[in-house]
């Protein structure tokens, strides 16, 4: 409820309810720890004002109540929290995809948009080298090799994913740090020059998401911006995977997401 209330975007990802329960639960406690401490601050200010205590004590609080209570408000905090990130954690961790119907795909930032790499039908990505730039399309961007299995690689502006299915999205940075961000899904990660990371979800709805660069990455920041767009898997199999695997049952569908260069 409170999430609705504070415009929190459509969920659309499996692994985004507990995301949503965990961030619940911050909300509400920090709404009370809010309530709590405002009505004590308002009651300390009639409490103890001039009118009320016109001259000062020298000697102090004598008790440690408010010590102990602030001890355990921490606890009582961190074990809510604690609880909550380890099992989201655990559950991350445990169901990392490894099976074939898996969608592998190098998410790679520069200023200012997004190069998107599949592997091809082949299932194996290409090289690429960014000391070989040609140009400021996405795929020249990267410098991608079109030998051995790049030649079949395929290089979009746009995330193309299918509903139902897990994907698994190899983050990077050409340049600066970014940050490739779906909030529908929940899921965020900083682009890093030299390294990729990987982040990976299951998107469960149709219909349009936004995608952000969740970093302040230059002038041109506000350009990193894309559309989030769940159209059918069968189309996705055939234009990504040269129509190679057997399209998924009806409950599938496919993600594209268009980022502005």
């Amino acid at each position: 409820m409170i999430n609705e209330a504070l415009g929190l975007p459509e969920l659309a990802s499996e692994h985004g309810q507990l995301v949503d329960q965990m961030m619940e639960l911050l909300n509400w406690f920090i709404a009370i720890l809010l309530v709590g401490w405002s009505t004590f601050f308002v009651f300390c200010l009639f409490r103890f004002n001039r009118k009320a205590n016109p001259k000062a004590s020298y000697i102090g609080v004598r008790s440690h109540a408010s010590s102990h209570l602030e001890i355990g408000v921490v606890l009582v905090e961190a074990i809510l929290l604690l609880g909550f990130a380890f099992r989201l954690w655990g559950e991350r961790v445990d169901n990392y995809p490894t099976g074939d119907d898996t969608v592998r795909v190098r998410a790679i930032g520069y200023q200012f948009g997004w190069a998107l790499h599949y592997p091809g039908p082949d299932g194996k990505f290409g090289e690429f080298d960014f000391n070989k730039v040609s140009g400021a399309s996405p795929e020249a961007q990267i410098g991608l090799s079109r030998e051995g299995h790049g030649a079949d690689d395929i290089i979009r502006g746009q995330l193309t994913l299918p509903k139902g299915r897990p994907a698994i999205v190899y983050v990077t940075s050409k340049d600066v740090i970014h940050n490739f961000a779906i909030k529908s899904m929940r899921i965020a990660q900083d682009a890093i020059p030299g390294m990729e990371v990987p982040m990976w979800f299951t998107p469960i709805k149709e219909g349009d998401f936004d995608i952000v660069c969740g970093q302040l990455c230059g002038s041109g920041h506000a350009a990193m911006a894309g559309i989030l767009t769940v159209v059918p898997n069968e189309k996705f199999v055939a234009e990504f995977e040269g129509g190679g695997k057997e399209a998924a049952p009806a409950a599938t569908t496919e993600v594209v997401a268009t980022v502005g260069n």
